[in-house]
Protein backbone atom coordinates (compact mmCIF):
# COMPACT_ATOMS: atom_id res chain seq x y z
CA UNK A 1 0.00 0.00 0.00
CA UNK A 2 1.46 3.33 -0.99
CA UNK A 3 1.69 6.51 1.05
CA UNK A 4 -0.93 9.13 0.26
CA UNK A 5 -0.22 12.87 0.05
CA UNK A 6 -3.68 13.80 1.29
CA UNK A 7 -3.96 15.58 4.66
CA UNK A 8 -7.75 15.46 4.93
CA UNK A 9 -7.96 12.44 7.25
CA UNK A 10 -5.06 13.45 9.51
CA UNK A 11 -4.35 17.20 9.53
CA UNK A 12 -0.75 17.86 10.47
CA UNK A 13 0.41 20.95 12.34
CA UNK A 14 3.19 22.97 10.72
CA UNK A 15 5.40 22.45 13.75
CA UNK A 16 5.31 18.64 13.48
CA UNK A 17 8.62 17.07 12.43
CA UNK A 18 8.62 16.12 8.72
CA UNK A 19 9.10 12.39 9.33
CA UNK A 20 6.29 12.32 11.88
CA UNK A 21 4.14 14.20 9.40
CA UNK A 22 4.77 11.53 6.81
CA UNK A 23 3.67 8.83 9.25
CA UNK A 24 0.57 10.87 10.15
CA UNK A 25 -0.49 11.00 6.51
CA UNK A 26 -0.48 7.21 6.19
CA UNK A 27 -4.08 6.00 6.57
CA UNK A 28 -4.60 2.98 4.28
CA UNK A 29 -4.46 0.44 7.12
CA UNK A 30 -6.95 2.40 9.24
CA UNK A 31 -9.28 2.65 6.26
CA UNK A 32 -9.21 -1.12 5.73
CA UNK A 33 -9.79 -1.69 9.45
CA UNK A 34 -12.82 0.60 9.40
CA UNK A 35 -14.23 -1.39 6.47
CA UNK A 36 -13.62 -4.73 8.21
CA UNK A 37 -11.19 -5.77 5.48
CA UNK A 38 -7.83 -5.51 7.24
CA UNK A 39 -6.21 -8.91 6.70
CA UNK A 40 -2.65 -8.39 7.92
CA UNK A 41 -1.10 -9.31 11.28
CA UNK A 42 -3.87 -11.84 11.95
CA UNK A 43 -2.98 -13.48 15.27
CA UNK A 44 -2.85 -17.27 15.31
CA UNK A 45 -3.22 -18.88 18.74
CA UNK A 46 -2.53 -22.48 17.75
CA UNK A 47 0.12 -24.54 16.03
CA UNK A 48 0.90 -23.84 12.37
CA UNK A 49 -0.98 -26.66 10.71
CA UNK A 50 -3.54 -27.20 7.95
CA UNK A 51 -6.10 -25.59 10.27
CA UNK A 52 -5.36 -22.77 12.71
CA UNK A 53 -7.19 -20.89 15.47
CA UNK A 54 -7.76 -17.14 15.10
CA UNK A 55 -9.99 -15.26 17.56
CA UNK A 56 -11.36 -18.56 18.80
CA UNK A 57 -12.38 -19.72 15.30
CA UNK A 58 -10.85 -22.59 13.30
CA UNK A 59 -9.77 -21.68 9.76
CA UNK A 60 -8.39 -23.90 7.02
CA UNK A 61 -4.86 -22.60 6.38
CA UNK A 62 -4.14 -22.00 2.69
CA UNK A 63 -1.80 -19.07 3.24
CA UNK A 64 1.24 -20.78 4.75
CA UNK A 65 4.61 -21.56 3.18
CA UNK A 66 4.95 -24.71 5.30
CA UNK A 67 5.02 -26.84 2.15
CA UNK A 68 5.96 -30.16 3.76
CA UNK A 69 3.80 -29.68 6.86
CA UNK A 70 6.73 -30.13 9.26
CA UNK A 71 6.31 -27.22 11.71
CA UNK A 72 4.22 -29.40 14.00
CA UNK A 73 6.10 -32.68 13.45
CA UNK A 74 6.95 -34.36 16.81
CA UNK A 75 10.52 -35.12 15.72
CA UNK A 76 11.17 -31.51 14.72
CA UNK A 77 9.73 -30.18 17.97
CA UNK A 78 11.72 -32.64 20.09
CA UNK A 79 14.96 -31.73 18.30
CA UNK A 80 14.30 -28.07 19.04
CA UNK A 81 13.54 -28.72 22.71
CA UNK A 82 16.62 -30.92 23.13
CA UNK A 83 18.79 -28.17 21.63
CA UNK A 84 17.58 -25.67 24.21
CA UNK A 85 18.33 -28.14 26.99
CA UNK A 86 21.91 -28.60 25.72
CA UNK A 87 22.88 -25.19 24.32
CA UNK A 88 20.44 -22.71 25.87
CA UNK A 89 18.16 -20.28 24.06
CA UNK A 90 20.66 -18.20 22.08
CA UNK A 91 24.27 -17.68 21.07
CA UNK A 92 24.78 -14.13 22.35
CA UNK A 93 26.87 -13.05 19.42
CA UNK A 94 27.63 -13.35 15.74
CA UNK A 95 29.08 -16.38 13.99
CA UNK A 96 32.16 -14.27 13.28
CA UNK A 97 33.03 -13.93 16.97
CA UNK A 98 31.54 -15.97 19.81
CA UNK A 99 28.33 -17.31 18.24
CA UNK A 100 29.48 -20.39 16.30
CA UNK A 101 28.32 -23.78 17.57
CA UNK A 102 29.29 -27.22 16.36
CA UNK A 103 25.72 -27.73 15.12
CA UNK A 104 26.02 -24.64 12.89
CA UNK A 105 28.89 -26.32 11.06
CA UNK A 106 27.05 -29.66 10.89
CA UNK A 107 23.99 -28.02 9.36
CA UNK A 108 26.16 -26.20 6.83
CA UNK A 109 27.70 -29.49 5.77
CA UNK A 110 24.28 -31.14 5.45
CA UNK A 111 22.91 -28.26 3.37
CA UNK A 112 25.92 -28.26 1.04
CA UNK A 113 25.41 -31.98 0.49
CA UNK A 114 21.69 -31.49 -0.15
CA UNK A 115 22.14 -28.90 -2.90
CA UNK A 116 25.32 -30.44 -4.33
CA UNK A 117 27.73 -27.59 -3.61
CA UNK A 118 31.11 -27.73 -1.86
CA UNK A 119 30.26 -25.44 1.07
CA UNK A 120 27.47 -23.48 2.73
CA UNK A 121 27.17 -20.74 5.35
CA UNK A 122 24.22 -19.98 7.65
CA UNK A 123 22.46 -16.65 8.11
CA UNK A 124 19.91 -15.68 10.76
CA UNK A 125 17.21 -15.12 8.11
CA UNK A 126 16.83 -15.74 4.41
CA UNK A 127 16.41 -12.00 3.92
CA UNK A 128 19.84 -11.43 5.46
CA UNK A 129 21.34 -14.10 3.22
CA UNK A 130 20.30 -12.18 0.11
CA UNK A 131 21.43 -8.86 1.57
CA UNK A 132 24.77 -10.35 2.54
CA UNK A 133 25.49 -12.13 -0.72
CA UNK A 134 24.62 -9.34 -3.17
CA UNK A 135 26.10 -6.46 -1.18
CA UNK A 136 29.37 -8.35 -0.67
CA UNK A 137 29.75 -9.75 -4.19
CA UNK A 138 28.88 -6.68 -6.29
CA UNK A 139 31.21 -3.69 -5.92
CA UNK A 140 31.74 -0.33 -7.61
CA UNK A 141 32.00 -0.60 -11.38
CA UNK A 142 30.20 -3.96 -11.36
CA UNK A 143 26.60 -4.92 -12.15
CA UNK A 144 23.76 -6.86 -10.59
CA UNK A 145 20.99 -7.90 -13.00
CA UNK A 146 17.60 -8.89 -11.64
CA UNK A 147 14.28 -10.21 -12.89
CA UNK A 148 11.50 -7.64 -12.46
CA UNK A 149 9.60 -10.14 -10.29
CA UNK A 150 12.49 -10.85 -7.90
CA UNK A 151 11.83 -10.90 -4.16
CA UNK A 152 12.13 -7.69 -2.10
CA UNK A 153 15.19 -9.04 -0.28
CA UNK A 154 17.03 -9.28 -3.61
CA UNK A 155 16.06 -5.70 -4.45
CA UNK A 156 17.27 -4.50 -1.05
CA UNK A 157 20.52 -6.44 -1.45
CA UNK A 158 21.07 -4.56 -4.70
CA UNK A 159 20.46 -1.25 -2.95
CA UNK A 160 23.12 -2.09 -0.36
CA UNK A 161 25.73 -2.98 -2.97
CA UNK A 162 27.92 -0.33 -4.60
CA UNK A 163 27.29 -1.76 -8.05
CA UNK A 164 24.79 -0.67 -10.67
CA UNK A 165 21.41 -2.44 -10.73
CA UNK A 166 19.79 -3.43 -14.05
CA UNK A 167 16.49 -5.25 -14.66
CA UNK A 168 15.07 -7.53 -17.32
CA UNK A 169 11.47 -8.45 -18.15
CA UNK A 170 10.20 -11.41 -16.12
CA UNK A 171 11.55 -14.70 -17.51
CA UNK A 172 12.27 -13.00 -20.85
CA UNK A 173 15.53 -14.40 -22.22
CA UNK A 174 15.69 -11.96 -25.12
CA UNK A 175 15.55 -9.05 -22.70
CA UNK A 176 18.13 -10.62 -20.39
CA UNK A 177 20.47 -11.08 -23.35
CA UNK A 178 19.90 -7.46 -24.36
CA UNK A 179 21.03 -6.33 -20.91
CA UNK A 180 24.05 -8.65 -20.79
CA UNK A 181 25.14 -7.84 -24.34
CA UNK A 182 25.45 -4.17 -23.46
CA UNK A 183 27.98 -4.75 -20.65
CA UNK A 184 31.75 -4.97 -20.91
CA UNK A 185 32.92 -8.63 -21.17
CA UNK A 186 35.45 -8.43 -18.33
CA UNK A 187 33.41 -6.45 -15.79
CA UNK A 188 31.87 -8.26 -12.80
CA UNK A 189 28.23 -9.24 -13.40
CA UNK A 190 25.82 -11.08 -11.09
CA UNK A 191 22.44 -12.25 -12.41
CA UNK A 192 20.03 -12.94 -9.52
CA UNK A 193 16.71 -14.74 -10.00
CA UNK A 194 14.18 -16.63 -7.92
CA UNK A 195 14.03 -20.36 -8.61
CA UNK A 196 10.30 -20.34 -7.86
CA UNK A 197 8.54 -16.96 -7.85
CA UNK A 198 6.69 -16.36 -4.60
CA UNK A 199 3.63 -14.57 -6.02
CA UNK A 200 3.02 -16.15 -9.43
CA UNK A 201 4.26 -19.64 -8.52
CA UNK A 202 6.11 -20.02 -11.83
CA UNK A 203 9.62 -21.41 -12.27
CA UNK A 204 12.61 -19.53 -13.68
CA UNK A 205 13.99 -21.04 -16.93
CA UNK A 206 17.32 -21.67 -15.23
CA UNK A 207 19.02 -23.65 -18.03
CA UNK A 208 18.43 -20.80 -20.48
CA UNK A 209 19.53 -18.20 -17.93
CA UNK A 210 22.67 -20.19 -17.13
CA UNK A 211 23.50 -20.48 -20.83
CA UNK A 212 23.30 -16.70 -21.26
CA UNK A 213 25.38 -16.14 -18.12
CA UNK A 214 28.05 -18.46 -19.48
CA UNK A 215 28.04 -16.73 -22.87
CA UNK A 216 28.41 -13.23 -21.36
CA UNK A 217 30.73 -14.16 -18.46
CA UNK A 218 28.21 -13.44 -15.71
CA UNK A 219 27.77 -15.26 -12.39
CA UNK A 220 24.33 -16.70 -11.61
CA UNK A 221 22.72 -16.62 -8.16
CA UNK A 222 19.44 -18.45 -7.51
CA UNK A 223 17.16 -17.56 -4.61
CA UNK A 224 15.56 -20.95 -3.97
CA UNK A 225 13.52 -20.01 -0.91
CA UNK A 226 10.38 -21.55 -2.43
CA UNK A 227 12.21 -24.33 -4.27
CA UNK A 228 13.93 -26.13 -1.38
CA UNK A 229 11.62 -28.90 -0.19
CA UNK A 230 9.42 -28.53 -3.27
CA UNK A 231 11.58 -29.08 -6.36
CA UNK A 232 14.33 -31.56 -7.18
CA UNK A 233 15.38 -34.92 -5.80
CA UNK A 234 14.38 -35.20 -2.11
CA UNK A 235 13.50 -31.50 -2.16
CA UNK A 236 17.01 -30.37 -3.13
CA UNK A 237 15.63 -27.40 -5.04
CA UNK A 238 15.22 -25.87 -8.47
CA UNK A 239 18.90 -25.99 -9.44
CA UNK A 240 18.91 -29.72 -8.71
CA UNK A 241 15.63 -30.12 -10.61
CA UNK A 242 17.34 -28.83 -13.76
CA UNK A 243 20.67 -30.54 -13.01
CA UNK A 244 22.72 -27.37 -13.49
CA UNK A 245 24.68 -27.25 -10.23
CA UNK A 246 27.95 -26.68 -12.08
CA UNK A 247 26.54 -23.64 -13.92
CA UNK A 248 25.28 -21.76 -10.84
CA UNK A 249 27.61 -19.68 -8.70
CA UNK A 250 25.47 -19.22 -5.55
CA UNK A 251 22.30 -20.80 -4.18
CA UNK A 252 20.32 -19.11 -1.44
CA UNK A 253 17.72 -20.93 0.62
CA UNK A 254 15.54 -20.35 3.68
CA UNK A 255 14.34 -22.45 6.60
CA UNK A 256 11.03 -20.68 7.28
CA UNK A 257 9.14 -22.58 4.61
CA UNK A 258 9.66 -26.28 3.94
CA UNK A 259 12.23 -26.68 6.72
CA UNK A 260 9.98 -25.60 9.60
CA UNK A 261 12.25 -23.08 11.31
CA UNK A 262 13.85 -19.66 10.82
CA UNK A 263 17.09 -18.74 9.07
CA UNK A 264 18.79 -18.97 5.71
CA UNK A 265 21.90 -20.12 3.93
CA UNK A 266 24.15 -19.56 0.96
CA UNK A 267 25.86 -22.42 -0.87
CA UNK A 268 28.73 -21.97 -3.31
CA UNK A 269 32.31 -22.99 -4.03
CA UNK A 270 34.96 -22.99 -1.33
CA UNK A 271 36.49 -19.62 -2.22
CA UNK A 272 33.14 -17.80 -2.45
CA UNK A 273 31.93 -19.04 0.92
CA UNK A 274 35.24 -18.13 2.55
CA UNK A 275 34.96 -14.65 1.02
CA UNK A 276 31.35 -14.19 2.15
CA UNK A 277 32.14 -15.33 5.70
CA UNK A 278 34.61 -12.43 5.99
CA UNK A 279 32.87 -9.76 3.87
CA UNK A 280 29.12 -10.22 4.36
CA UNK A 281 28.01 -7.54 6.82
CA UNK A 282 24.61 -9.14 7.52
CA UNK A 283 26.46 -12.26 8.68
CA UNK A 284 29.31 -10.61 10.57
CA UNK A 285 27.15 -8.09 12.44
CA UNK A 286 24.07 -10.20 13.27
CA UNK A 287 23.58 -12.70 16.07
CA UNK A 288 23.76 -16.28 14.86
CA UNK A 289 20.86 -18.71 14.51
CA UNK A 290 19.60 -19.93 17.91
CA UNK A 291 20.29 -23.62 18.67
CA UNK A 292 16.60 -24.56 18.64
CA UNK A 293 16.22 -23.25 15.08
CA UNK A 294 19.34 -25.05 13.89
CA UNK A 295 18.29 -28.42 15.24
CA UNK A 296 14.73 -28.00 13.93
CA UNK A 297 16.17 -27.58 10.43
CA UNK A 298 18.42 -30.62 10.81
CA UNK A 299 15.45 -32.73 11.91
CA UNK A 300 13.32 -31.43 9.02
CA UNK A 301 16.11 -32.31 6.57
CA UNK A 302 16.24 -35.87 7.91
CA UNK A 303 12.48 -36.29 7.51
CA UNK A 304 12.48 -34.75 4.03
CA UNK A 305 15.18 -37.17 2.85
CA UNK A 306 13.66 -40.31 4.31
CA UNK A 307 10.03 -39.48 3.39
CA UNK A 308 10.01 -38.49 -0.29
CA UNK A 309 6.31 -39.28 -0.29
CA UNK A 310 5.78 -35.92 1.41
CA UNK A 311 6.98 -34.08 -1.67
CA UNK A 312 4.87 -36.38 -3.87
CA UNK A 313 1.77 -35.67 -1.76
CA UNK A 314 2.45 -31.94 -1.94
CA UNK A 315 2.34 -32.12 -5.73
CA UNK A 316 -0.83 -34.24 -5.68
CA UNK A 317 -2.52 -31.66 -3.44
CA UNK A 318 -1.31 -28.91 -5.76
CA UNK A 319 -2.80 -30.68 -8.77
CA UNK A 320 -6.14 -31.13 -7.01
CA UNK A 321 -6.39 -27.47 -5.99
CA UNK A 322 -5.21 -26.01 -9.31
CA UNK A 323 -7.50 -28.20 -11.41
CA UNK A 324 -10.40 -27.40 -9.08
CA UNK A 325 -9.81 -23.65 -9.37
CA UNK A 326 -9.56 -23.80 -13.15
CA UNK A 327 -12.71 -25.92 -13.38
CA UNK A 328 -14.57 -23.19 -11.48
CA UNK A 329 -13.30 -20.65 -13.98
CA UNK A 330 -10.48 -18.92 -12.13
CA UNK A 331 -7.36 -17.67 -13.86
CA UNK A 332 -4.36 -19.14 -12.01
CA UNK A 333 -1.81 -17.51 -14.26
CA UNK A 334 1.55 -19.16 -14.89
CA UNK A 335 1.59 -21.20 -11.67
CA UNK A 336 3.55 -24.45 -11.91
CA UNK A 337 4.10 -25.04 -8.19
CA UNK A 338 2.23 -25.22 -4.84
CA UNK A 339 1.95 -21.41 -4.98
CA UNK A 340 -1.30 -20.67 -6.83
CA UNK A 341 -2.39 -17.10 -7.62
CA UNK A 342 -6.10 -16.50 -8.21
CA UNK A 343 -6.62 -13.35 -10.28
CA UNK A 344 -9.48 -11.20 -8.97
CA UNK A 345 -8.88 -7.72 -10.44
CA UNK A 346 -9.03 -4.59 -8.27
CA UNK A 347 -7.55 -4.21 -4.79
CA UNK A 348 -10.94 -3.72 -3.16
CA UNK A 349 -12.18 -6.97 -4.69
CA UNK A 350 -9.13 -8.82 -3.36
CA UNK A 351 -9.71 -7.49 0.15
CA UNK A 352 -13.45 -8.22 0.01
CA UNK A 353 -12.88 -11.76 -1.17
CA UNK A 354 -10.26 -12.50 1.47
CA UNK A 355 -12.44 -11.01 4.19
CA UNK A 356 -15.41 -13.15 3.11
CA UNK A 357 -13.24 -16.26 2.96
CA UNK A 358 -11.93 -15.48 6.43
CA UNK A 359 -15.51 -15.33 7.72
CA UNK A 360 -16.22 -18.61 5.97
CA UNK A 361 -13.25 -20.28 7.65
CA UNK A 362 -10.57 -20.18 4.93
CA UNK A 363 -7.29 -18.33 5.43
CA UNK A 364 -5.76 -16.95 2.21
CA UNK A 365 -3.61 -13.90 1.48
CA UNK A 366 -4.51 -10.79 -0.55
CA UNK A 367 -1.72 -9.51 -2.81
CA UNK A 368 -2.28 -5.97 -4.05
CA UNK A 369 -0.31 -3.10 -5.61
CA UNK A 370 2.58 -2.42 -5.56
CA UNK A 371 3.42 -6.12 -5.14
CA UNK A 372 1.38 -6.70 -8.31
CA UNK A 373 0.12 -4.21 -10.94
CA UNK A 374 -3.01 -2.31 -9.93
CA UNK A 375 -6.02 -3.98 -11.52
CA UNK A 376 -4.30 -7.38 -11.55
CA UNK A 377 -4.52 -8.22 -7.85
CA UNK A 378 -4.52 -11.81 -6.69
CA UNK A 379 -5.57 -14.10 -3.90
CA UNK A 380 -2.47 -16.17 -3.10
CA UNK A 381 -3.04 -19.79 -2.09
CA UNK A 382 -0.33 -22.23 -1.10
CA UNK A 383 -0.57 -25.96 -0.54
CA UNK A 384 0.91 -28.21 2.12
CA UNK A 385 1.71 -31.90 1.90
CA UNK A 386 -0.49 -32.48 4.95
CA UNK A 387 -3.67 -30.94 3.51
CA UNK A 388 -6.37 -33.57 3.12
CA UNK A 389 -8.50 -33.97 0.00
CA UNK A 390 -11.53 -33.04 2.11
CA UNK A 391 -9.90 -29.78 3.24
CA UNK A 392 -9.02 -28.85 -0.33
CA UNK A 393 -12.52 -29.62 -1.59
CA UNK A 394 -14.10 -27.64 1.28
CA UNK A 395 -11.92 -24.64 0.43
CA UNK A 396 -12.79 -24.95 -3.28
CA UNK A 397 -16.52 -24.93 -2.50
CA UNK A 398 -16.19 -21.72 -0.47
CA UNK A 399 -13.87 -20.06 -2.98
CA UNK A 400 -16.40 -20.80 -5.72
CA UNK A 401 -19.40 -19.55 -3.73
CA UNK A 402 -17.73 -16.32 -2.61
CA UNK A 403 -16.13 -15.70 -5.99
CA UNK A 404 -19.52 -15.96 -7.72
CA UNK A 405 -21.16 -13.68 -5.17
CA UNK A 406 -18.50 -11.04 -5.93
CA UNK A 407 -18.76 -11.68 -9.71
CA UNK A 408 -15.08 -12.68 -9.89
CA UNK A 409 -16.11 -15.84 -11.78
Amino acid sequence: MSETKSKKSHPVSADVLPLRAKASRFHESRTLKSLGMYLFFREISSDQDTAVTIDGRRLLMFGSNCYLGLTNHPEVKKASIDAVERYGTGCSGSRFLNGSLDIHRLLEEELAELVGFPRAVLFSTGYQANLGAISAMVDRGEYVITDRMDHASIIDGCRLSFGRKLKFIHNDMEDLERVLRGLEPEVGKLVVVDGVYSMEGDIAPLPAIAKLCERYRASLMVDDAHGIGVMGQCGAGTVNHFGIEKKVHIIMGTFSKSLASLGGFLAADEDTIEYLKHRSRSLMFSASMPPANVEAVRAALRIMKREPERVAQLWENTRRMREGLRAIGYDTGLSETPIIPVRVGESLTAFKMCAELDKAGVFVNPVVAPAVPEGDCIIRLSLMATHTAEQIDTALDKIERIGRSLHVV
